[in-house]
């Protein structure tokens, strides 16, 4: 079966397992954005609140209006609400715990011209997302068939023929921009406003229209959706204009990258021994990021670089980590470790102390990495001494990996590589899985 698995973005269970996924992004690309889409429903605005405590660089609040032509119906017009009420509910909760100045808040959902972006600016968004109008601008007439490979005008399909029949150019959607920024700078010139930035989050300039209430809704009070969140926290700034502490000055990734740069820069062998701790989290994402950067996806030959690590590693160990460097910790790890490992080999053994101070301690009956070890991993080595947590290899594709033992849902959702389990293995073992 051609299935192909996801990164390990679909493993989050709870705020802090999103915000070690954003630190474990954010040290893959330290140039890089990290973006959270949210749909815009009641109570988004919490969700926004913790999404930016979890650091993430970009919120986006998706409405439920727009979105592809592949989606069921029930899907089009159950889901999700208006953005208006999730940009407002976004805006004023983020102004109230002093967090909208960290973060940048795009709305989406089905924007069509320049009043839109105005009233979404006006209501605390910067960024705006288009995508069915600039389709429209090169030809699609929303056919709804993008799934099945018979798009008539040539845009969602594989199929030569049908793609002869595409007749959009570029020119055609820097047309529709010009336009729609040619309509906003108007409106902007009535609002009396000379830069965009001034308009963000002046919701006090919108006002309800209610000749436009149906005789149903004329007893709704929509002042809560336009309270300005200057109102409920006048300390804080209204869009934003600092970036997020990550922590990654004090990464030993930065040690690890020093001592490899023979590495890196002449292909030398180079071996380095350190502590760590499991304040050390995403350890050699950073340095993977430097060889991918220097030698692409093909990495470094096998155990060019090889780091001694001495103690109990953090979360996510090894977190996509490429060809050519090896991981060995003489001690433990907490969970995700090789988490997306591609090309990489991590060793994890118990601490000689271990042996020394209990005398009838046994390797393979005792856990030595935590959960989710290798999800989603592409290609590489892992060789654990002991038992692994839950989730074991789960969306593995490429990876081999020898381990003493499992707990639930192992190997689940697996489509490639090769797993020996010397030992016990829990429930749900195997499920879903097409391959390896």
């Amino acid at each position: 079966v051609g299935l192909i698995p996801p990164p390990p973005h679909h493993d989050i269970y709870s705020i802090e397992d999103l915000a070690q996924l954003i630190h474990d992004l954010k040290k893959s690309n330290v140039d890089g954005t990290v973006s959270v889409k949210l749909v815009s429903e009641v109570g988004v605005g919490i969700v926004a609140a913790g999404v930016a405590k979890a650091k993430a660089d970009h919120i986006v609040i998706s409405g439920g209006d727009g979105g592809t032509g592949a989606a069921a119906w029930t899907g089009i017009h159950r889901a999700g609400i208006p953005w208006e009420l999730g940009v407002a509910e976004a805006q004023q909760t983020l102004m109230v715990n002093d967090l909208r100045s960290r973060v940048r808040l795009q709305a989406d959902g089905q924007m069509k011209n320049g009043r839109d972006v105005v009233i979404a600016a006006l209501m605390g968004a910067e960024e705006f997302g288009f995508s069915t109008t600039p389709l429209i601008a090169l030809g699609c007439i929303m056919m709804r068939k993008c799934h099945l490979n018979t798009c008539p005008v040539g845009i969602a399909t594989q199929d030569p023929e049908l793609r002869a029949k595409f007749t959009g150019q570029p020119e055609h959607v820097v047309n529709f921009f010009y336009f729609l920024a040619e309509e906003i700078r108007a409106y902007m010139a009535l609002l009396g406003y000379r830069r965009f930035d001034e308009m963000i989050g002046r919701v006090d300039r919108l006002k309800v229209n209610e000749e436009l209430f149906h005789y149903k809704s004329q007893g709704l009070d929509l002042s809560p959706l336009l309270q300005p969140g200057t109102e409920l926290n006048p300390e804080a700034f209204p869009w934003h204009n600092q970036t997020q502490d990550h922590g990654l000055d004090a990464a030993l990734d930065h040690t690890l990258i020093a001592h490899a740069e023979k590495a890196l820069t002449s292909g030398q062998r180079v071996y380095y021994e350190s502590s760590v701790n499991n304040l050390d989290r995403t350890v050699g994402t950073m340095l993977s990021n430097r060889v991918a950067t220097l030698y692409g996806n093909a990495g470094l030959p096998d155990d060019t670089i090889h780091i001694k690590l001495n103690g109990s590693a953090g979360q996510s160990l090894g977190f996509v980590l490429a060809k050519g460097i090896t991981l060995e910790v003489e001690g433990d790890a907490n969970d995700g470790v090789g988490k997306g490992l591609s090309g990489g080999r991590i060793i994890v053994y118990p601490h000689q102390v271990t042996f020394d101070r209990q005398k009838d301690f046994i390797a393979e009956d005792n856990v030595i990495v935590g959960n989710v070890a290798c999800y989603g991993a592409t290609s590489g080595e892992v060789f654990f001494r002991g038992k692994a947590g839950e989730r074991f290899c789960v969306r593995n594709s490429g990876a081999h990996a020898v381990v003493e033992g499992v707990g639930d849902h192992g190997c689940e959702y697996m489509t490639g590589g090769r797993v020996v389990i010397l030992g016990d293995t829990g429930r749900n073992f195997a499920a879903g899985m097409s391959g390896g």
